[in-house]
């Protein structure tokens, strides 16, 4: 039995955060700019585009949490209210409820069973669908990376491009996840993060949104500033929101940057470790990137009991309380939104993927605190239950 408690994922500090904190305060900078505002966006824009001219054209505004950054990258792609807009159905809420913060309508598309992603197939029948009942075309995609799995971006904005909407890539699970060489949140029209405490890296709070240009920037901060025009004195001719990072968070998001390599390391060796100790383990099934050119940072480990299993009777949630009694956090897979009560009366597109996933699978301890030996007991502890 484990000894102590093995986490999900759990924040991990670099020791260099206390150096940009204690300059705000030494400088008085405790608010939502400053110096360290300005580096992180800078740190977190040097990584999204290192060694990939392709993408050196984006702009980065650090912002107050992930949703508040997928909220303004709808504002930026126009959505607006009675717009429909759609979003993957397998994926946490706040993917999804921005939607409703603009006054528009959340329409769902379910997964393909590869990446656990949007299925384009399903989107492309959505879109065609929806115009046939509304008379207007959606007016966002939001497909989202699952626990940092890269999404069939290629397909899904073959078919935006082709319909002529924007997208707003969701990618607060997979800062450091790329997609045939490029940083994912870098591939949609805008593209969200998040600086949760169980991401890769975390600024105890917050999140990003990632823009195509300068003038896209600073229109995301104009909305993120309480959309204050440039008068002497305050003027609103548009809804604003308090959605700026402040420069304390910031820089501790700053002292994060210095190891978000060894972050992303550690969680793929972590995957590696399950995948290799799993392989053989009948009942048991691990998620990996079923893409050539991708790489997940796999900020979760996920698994799938097999239907096999299923029907002897054992199930995801019995073994994660199996876990929790030996001080091991795990999670079930997302509920899909298709599902959920709060969104029960919205336009679905469903296949069965993402409810068979849900009955199926459960999140594993990925974060840098978990060590080779917790995956180990871990590992273990799964076999003794598929063997009971």
């Amino acid at each position: 039995m484990s000894t102590r408690r093995i986490l999900l994922c759990m924040a991990h500090m670099s020791g260099n955060e206390m150096k940009y904190i204690d300059e705000a305060f030494a400088d008085n900078w405790v608010v939502p700019l400053g110096p360290n505002v300005d580096g992180f966006e800078a740190d977190l824009q040097q990584f999204l585009s290192h060694d990939d001219p392709s993408r050196s054209h984006i702009r980065v505004a650090a912002v107050s949490a992930g949703t508040a950054a997928i909220h303004l990258g709808l504002i930026l792609a126009g959505v607006k209210a009675g717009d429909e807009v759609i979003c993957q159905s397998f994926t946490f809420s706040a993917s999804a409820n921005p939607i409703v913060y603009q006054g528009a309508s959340p329409v769902f598309v379910d997964s393909e069973p590869g990446t656990w992603n949007m299925d384009p197939d399903l989107l492309d029948r959505a879109i065609a669908d929806r115009i046939a009942v509304t008379g207007h075309r959606p007016a966002a995609i939001v497909p989202v990376h699952l626990y940092g799995m890269p999404a069939r971006m290629d397909e899904i904005n073959a078919i935006a491009a082709r319909w002529g909407i924007p997208v707003v890539e969701d990618a607060a699970e997979a800062l450091g996840s790329t997609y045939h060489g490029h940083a994912c949140g870098t591939l949609g029209t805008y593209g969200a993060l998040s600086f949760n405490g169980n991401k890769m890296i975390t600024t105890s709070g917050g999140g990003a949104l990632v823009c195509p240009d300068d003038e896209s920037r600073a229109r995301a901060i104009f909305f993120a500033t309480q959309a204050r025009e440039a008068y002497p004195y305050y003027q609103h001719e548009h809804i604003g929101y308090n959605y700026r990072m402040s420069n304390i968070c910031a820089g501790i998001g700053r002292g994060q940057m210095t190891i978000l390599d060894e972050h992303i390391a550690h969680h793929r060796h972590l995957a590696g470790l399950y995948a290799s100790m799993l392989a053989d383990v009948d009942g048991i099934e691990y998620h990996t990137c079923p893409m050539e050119d991708a790489e997940s940072n796999y900020w979760l480990s996920t698994i799938t009991l097999t239907p096999d299993a299923i029907a002897r009777g054992l199930d995801p949630d019995t073994l994660r309380q199996r876990l929790a009694a030996i001080g091991v956090e795990s999670r079930l897979l997302w509920k899909p939104m298709h599902l959920q009560p709060v969104f029960a009366s919205a336009p679905a597109y469903v296949n069965g993927v993402s409810e068979d996933l849900f009955a199926r699978g459960l999140c594993l301890p990925s974060g840098p605190w978990v060590t080779d030996d917790d995956i180990l007991t871990i590992v273990n502890e799964i076999k003794l239950y598929l063997a009971r």
